[in-house]
């Protein structure tokens, strides 16, 4: 089927509170995601107020756990701490690492965030791809001596992301410096799944409804 026929799926990211969950639902998001303890970056919250969302959110929306743990036994810990539906992992981890997560967690979806920096992003995310449920292509920069793993508000080169989508045998979720002003031409260039955004809708730190429901109505709309 041609992604650019299909509806696309809205996540709204970095949910400080349980009232910022009710408020990305109201305005149609698809999903929410709770970021767990980050070497940098906006929305950590603590691992209890995770569960505490998380819990509130009602079905079918799904619940993401950004986690930035790279070991199967910690990431399988803090999901049991946490009780989301979904695990995002944003940093790299060892390809064994995936069965351990898959027998211990089933029917806990897994993604992948791929932080693309150029075109060898390609290649990495097409070995990785077939070990989980979805790939997230975000433009962090995990190299540094502080890592980057998201929420930048860096749009990376939408061509790469494209030819990701175009290969890959599973969804793919396009992030990185989205907002409801370019989140239309972003799926036009890239046609993803679902599209992932945290800064481009917040104001002062906090969630901003106007922008959170712009921006969906914008990905909703199509292209």
């Amino acid at each position: 089927m041609n992604p650019a026929t299909l509806p696309v799926r809205v996540k709204i990211c970095c949910m400080m509170t349980p009232e910022e969950a009710r408020i990305a639902i109201a305005a149609g998001a698809d999903a929410v995601g709770l970021v767990a303890k980050m070497p940098s970056g906006p929305g950590p919250i603590e691992e209890s107020l995770i569960e505490q969302i998380a819990l509130s959110v009602p079905p079918p929306v799904a619940t993401f756990l950004l986690t930035s743990a790279t070991k199967a036994a910690g990431i399988i810990a803090q999901h049991h701490r946490c009780k989301t539906s979904v695990i995002q992992m944003v940093d790299r981890i060892e390809g064994d690492e995936y069965a351990v997560l898959r027998d211990a967690l089933p029917g806990i979806r897994l993604v992948q965030v791929i932080h693309v920096q150029g075109r060898e992003s390609i290649d990495e995310a097409l070995t990785i791809a077939p070990q989980v449920d979805a790939l997230l292509l975000d433009s962090g920069r995990p190299q540094l001596s502080i890592k980057e793993l998201g929420g930048t508000g860096r749009v990376h080169d939408w061509r790469v992301s494209r030819c990701i989508r175009e290969n890959s045998p599973v969804p793919v979720f396009l992030a990185g410096g989205l907002n409801p002003t370019n989140v239309r031409e972003a799926i036009a260039a890239v046609h993803p799944f679902a599209v992932d955004v945290c800064s481009g809708v917040r104001s002062d730190g906090k969630l901003d409804e106007a922008k959170c429901r712009a921006f969906i109505a914008a990905a909703k709309a199509g292209v």
